[in-house]
């Protein structure tokens, strides 16, 4: 009986020491000591305390998962979930651009707003009297565009845009300013055609939200009609406009469903060339140019819209 248990030992003894190799194998990325553990990420170290319960739970994970390793399937190929990104600070804060939508896609999308505003609606001060004023604006804007890289794309887009104001009557009465408008009528179309480049940030593994920036150069051109009364007489002014704009917009991206997303964006930043030539009556006025850059946000430039990923 005495060999058999030392037969036994012994025999326990070799397989542990046969499953030593494997082990430190395993624990090649997880060093311990009585203070921390350090967790090797692809020559990022993470310090966690090594009495807390996220210290435990990487040691036994960190061999088995490293996150800039993970692979999802798009189409027939197999792809990283992190897209590699260089980084321009002198610190690695660890943030990471997720895959948010691949190479190769197209998406096609329509953006459209409307907004309207009557005197009716609203409490003008008391010294306004008689004031009937209505407004409207509205726009559409298609678009295509195309991933050639992942997160990134290119596109055009068209647009039209039609704005009208129309001042039936406004009459102010101040200590000794007395005076009265009325029957003024004024609107606007423009059409244009822009090209831009997209680049998104994935926020999460789901492929669901991302920011994104955007870059277009936009070239637009439109007609003004401005018609009031001068003399008791109507006057009508013509206004065409040529205009070149570059706009930085960025925005928010949500998918709703597997291929269709929900797109906000607004203007921050842009610069503009504009030129006027304007005639009254049909007889030629003259024309003038002016070109600037605006580094504000812009609520007249806030698109929302719906795209579709094919």
């Amino acid at each position: 009986m005495e060999n058999y248990w030392k037969n036994t030992i012994v025999a326990v003894a070799a397989l542990i020491m046969a499953a030593m190799p494997a082990c430190a194998t395993a624990a090649e990325n997880v060093a311990t000591n009585d203070n921390v553990t350090n967790v090797v990420v692809k020559n990022r170290v993470e310090v966690i305390d090594g009495d807390s319960i996220g210290s435990k739970v990487i040691s036994q994970l960190a061999s088995n998962v490293d996150v800039l390793d993970e692979k999802v399937i798009v189409g027939n190929d197999t792809v990283s979930l992190i897209i590699p990104e260089r980084n321009l600070g002198r610190y690695d804060r660890g943030l990471f651009n997720y895959l948010f939508i691949p190479k190769g896609q197209w998406a096609f999308g329509l953006d459209v707003s409307y907004g309207s505003f009557d005197s009716e609606d609203i409490d003008v001060l008391s010294f306004i009297g008689d004031f009937d004023f209505n407004g409207s604006a509205f726009s559409i804007d298609p678009y295509i565009s195309y991933f050639f890289a992942h997160n990134q794309s290119i596109g055009m887009r068209l647009g039209y845009q039609r704005n009208k104001a129309v001042l039936d009557n406004l009459s102010v009465d101040i200590e000794d300013v007395d005076f009265s408008l009325k029957n003024i009528d004024y609107h606007t179309e423009q059409y244009s055609a822009s090209i831009f480049y997209r680049h998104y940030i994935g926020l999460d593994r789901s492929r669901r939200f991302a920011v994104f920036n955007e870059v277009d150069l936009e070239f637009a051109s439109g007609n003004g009609y401005f018609e009031r009364p001068y003399n008791d007489v109507p006057r009508i002014t013509e206004t065409v406009t040529t205009e070149v704009r570059m706009n930085f917009s960025p925005g928010v991206c949500i998918f709703i469903h597997d291929y269709v997303s929900f797109n906000l964006s607004f203007g921050v930043f842009g610069i503009h060339w504009k030129k006027w030539d304007q005639t009254t009556d049909g007889v030629e006025e003259g024309s003038r140019t002016s070109s600037g850059a605006n580094f504000k946000f812009n609520l007249f430039n806030l698109r929302m819209g719906i795209a579709v990923h094919i």
